[in-house]
């Protein structure tokens, strides 16, 4: 069965229309109803409301409902609140998550961990309804704003006597016997352009409106929450987020973990408050108080060898800055901020001697740091290659060398070493550079017959580079906050053109001297009313009785 939507004024309307586009005549109920029209879209037909939907006018109507929004919106909310129950898993400083959350929190976090709620700002199912509100954000406003500016761009300033009775603010009443129609027709347009509407005049008819632009508060403030969500799902692009902790002692070079950058500790500096500077309390608690403390820091770029085994790198210096806190290093978008700081006094770089056993020549010295040491070293005619590493360097039961830590406690190189008075093949040498240690688990005697060809060994604690402190820095990267600063920015736009202004209009027609006015606002309806009856009452010339704005609510008027 075709539905007939053909108004009696010869528009053809769309199937779902309720008022007339072209007149504005209710198309359904009894010609006498008297209730007031919904004017949100001027009963112009929505997607979402067509009859004998298929499958994609379904998804449609379902993103479409502000219902179903409301309810992604409240679960997405409460998905949120677990994420901030412990804390996030981007949080935590070289820990082990599984056992943080066990040892911190005991069985409660295992479990927390366990479902994943310890990284739930990063998780599928958190993105997926983050993506859902996007798709609801923009279908909605699709079903919606298409309508209304269909609506507004195509006013017919004439409209229907029903159309103008059923408004919330109406009038019905006779032009002044001493004028015209046109005449009182012109005395009102000029009444209602001193209000600073924009006034449609078709003989003596009129369409008078302001602020329409307030119409697209609404939108624009979707347009704005759009952007931000964008901007969140942008950061789990690979290389568009980061927020780690990175620990550097004193002189060392530690690599950016997942980039191709290296930052330097080139020196740590603190500065502590004096006992005249402190209270009385904290005199008597007897704390050191850090004034100030900053990181010397140089960021290099890898260049090349970055990725490949037993290559060093090949550092390029990018940037350099003192890293203080709220003063951050800042490369392209790749911020250091200084996080913390802790005592250590560990070994950070040994410049040992080469030296031939034999005749006590000193054939050369190298650089040998405790963070990453070079795979292949070139002294004169030797060539020291790394065989193996213990940083912290200790024995299994089983009498095996072992590393107790990561940490260069006691750090012990394994080196093969070719050169001339050695094997073709080369010699393994055993180093310490701490001669307790190298005392501890009696080097020479490992060493055995190479301990009689050549010796490293450092000669003086110039030669010896020691970390009183290291540095904890924050190292972050966000591209996506330039696209959340713009949908904030967007979004509050919009906002205050939805608050701050409301899209009037007035519709008048004179036939035979009958005036009929009627009036639509979306809110503050007395100031509203009000402005009305004052453009009335200025076309009257106060000849005919005060109109108060009282006497437009439901079309209550002169006869």
């Amino acid at each position: 069965m075709i539905e007939n939507t053909k108004c009696e004024c010869g528009h053809q309307n769309p199937v779902g229309t309720v008022l007339c586009e072209y007149c504005g005549k209710p198309l359904e109920g009894d010609e006498n109803d008297t209730t007031l029209l919904e004017m949100r879209y001027d009963g112009i037909a929505r997607r979402s409301q067509k009859q004998n939907p298929n499958l994609i006018d379904k998804v449609w109507r379902f993103f479409s409902s502000v219902k179903i929004a409301v309810y992604i919106i409240i679960v997405t909310l409460l998905g949120a609140s677990l994420g901030t129950i412990l804390p996030q898993e981007s949080l935590l400083n070289n820990i082990d998550p599984a056992d943080y959350y066990k040892d911190t929190y005991g069985t409660f976090g295992e479990i927390y961990h366990t479902l994943g709620l310890s990284h739930t700002f990063n998780s599928w199912w958190f993105m997926t309804l983050l993506f859902m509100i996007g798709v609801s954000l923009v279908i909605c406003s699709l079903d919606r704003v298409l309508p209304l500016y269909k609506a507004l761009t195509r006013q017919n300033i004439r409209k229907h006597h029903s159309f103008l009775h059923r408004q919330k603010v109406s009038y019905s009443g006779m032009v002044p016997n001493s004028m015209t129609d046109e005449e009182w027709t012109d005395a009102i347009s000029k009444a209602l352009k001193k209000k600073h509407y924009r006034v449609h005049q078709d003989g003596t008819a009129i369409l008078a409106e302001k602020n329409r632009f307030s119409r697209w508060g609404p939108y624009v403030l979707h347009i704005g929450l759009i952007l931000f969500l964008l901007g969140a799902l942008a950061r789990s692009i690979p290389g568009w987020h980061m927020d780690q902790y990175v620990d550097v002692m004193e002189g060392a070079t530690v690599r950016i973990p997942n980039t191709n950058y290296y930052i330097k500790n080139v020196d740590f500096t603190l500065d502590l408050y004096s006992d005249e500077e402190l209270t009385e309390k904290q005199r008597a608690e007897g704390k050191m108080t850090p004034k100030q403390f900053e990181t010397q820091a140089v960021l290099y770029e890898c260049t090349s060898g970055c990725d490949e085994p037993g290559v060093m790198p090949v550092l390029k210096e990018v940037a350099s800055h003192d890293i203080r806190v709220n003063d951050a290093l800042n490369y392209h978008g790749l911020m250091a901020y200084q996080y913390s700081y802790r005592p250590t006094l560990q070994l950070v770089n040994v410049k040992p001697k080469l030296i031939d056993k034999a005749t006590g020549e000193i054939i050369g010295s190298f650089e040998l740091p405790m963070l990453n040491p070079p795979e292949e070293i070139k002294v004169g005619d030797y060539t020291i290659y790394l065989r193996d590493y213990y940083p912290d360097f200790g024995l299994s039961p089983q009498g095996t060398p072992i590393t107790l830590s990561n940490k260069p406690n006691a750090p012990a190189f394994i080196f093969l070493i070719k050169g001339p008075n050695l094997k073709p093949d080369g010699e393994i040498y055993l180093y310490f550079p701490k001669e307790i240690d190298k005392v501890k688990y009696r080097q020479d005697d490992i060493n055995g017959a190479m301990s009689s060809k050549i010796e490293l060994k450092v000669g003086t604690m110039a030669d010896v580079q020691i970390a009183e402190y290291t540095s904890t820095l924050n190292i972050r990267v966000d591209k996506a906050m330039p696209i959340i600063w713009a949908g904030a920015a967007i979004g509050m736009i919009g906002l205050v053109m939805g608050f701050y202004w409301q899209h009037r209009r007035v519709w008048l027609r004179v036939d035979d001297r009958q005036i009929v006015l009627g009036a639509y606002t979306n809110k503050n309806w007395f100031g509203f009313r009000k402005e009305v009856a004052d453009s009335l009452n200025q076309s009257m010339n106060h000849l005919e009785p005060i109109i108060t704005a009282k006497l437009l609510d439901r079309g209550v008027g002169k006869s």
